[in-house]
């Protein structure tokens, strides 16, 4: 028995993304040899090392606030022999002020700001001329049942695909490919995102920490099954900046 639940451990990438997907997105975006790529919120930087290994020339930059991820990115960078090319950095991301070629923002662009008006304009400026920004970003587009008294209130007030797309040009962004998660990637993503308390329970904790763990698990697995599984999307945006 260990004193608590894994860290993200089963999850390659802490997002709804199938490793087919992922090479795809690293393949075309190294494809346009950036000198220097930024990753926004980079948690353990596993798409920000994937793109580095395609792109042999590229230097790459990931901040993010938890310590145990970035350790995590150390590692694997490491591991992967991108020592050399690789900084992992704590820093808050409304501290990071210098443009790159390519910029990797999945999911992490609330750190920049809440409001997305604001948050885009920021990654607009981390973005050189001519360069690319892959935004990862939900978005609210129902498909099938929901129950909206299970779906939090910031989910239910996000726009659908076609609006965020719209939020990224009036940004100053150009659409250069739009893709979405899905049904399979979004399961994967939500049942490996409990996996780390399951499979602890599996051992038969007791008391009062497995009983947290376990009534927090059942809310999220509810809520996602009967209530945004049919609604929540998530958008892959590669989106250039214009010279």
């Amino acid at each position: 028995m260990t004193d608590g639940p894994g860290y993200y451990a089963h999850l390659t990438f802490n997002a709804p993304l199938s490793e087919h997907r992922a090479d795809a997105i690293a393949q075309r975006l190294a494809a346009h040899e950036p000198a220097d790529a930024l990753d926004v919120g980079c948690g353990w930087g596993e798409l920000l090392l994937r793109v580095l290994v395609h792109s042999p020339s590229t230097m790459g930059t990931g901040v993010d606030t938890d310590q145990r991820l970035l350790a995590r990115a150390a590692g694997a960078a490491d591991a992967r022999g991108l020592t050399r090319r690789t900084v992992f950095a704590e820093v808050p991301a409304t501290d990071v002020h210098d443009p790159a070629d390519l910029v990797i923002c999945v999911g992490s662009s609330h750190a920049l700001d809440e409001d997305p008006a604001v948050a885009l304009g920021r990654l607009r400026g981390l973005v050189r001329p001519g360069g690319r920004l892959l935004l990862g970003e939900g978005f609210w587009e129902p498909r099938g049942p929901v129950d909206t008294a299970l779906v939090w209130d910031d989910v239910l007030a996000l726009p659908d695909l076609g609006g965020l797309v719209d939020r990224c040009v009036a940004a100053g962004f150009r659409p250069l490919y739009v893709e979405r998660a899905n049904a399979d990637e979004w399961d994967a993503f939500e049942s490996s995102y409990l996996a780390d308390v399951e499979e602890w329970l599996m051992s038969s904790p007791e008391g009062a920490r497995a009983e947290e763990e376990r009534t927090q698990a059942d809310d999220h697995r509810r809520r996602w099954l009967h209530g945004y599984r049919n609604g929540l999307g998530f958008a892959y945006l590669t989106l250039g900046v214009p010279v």
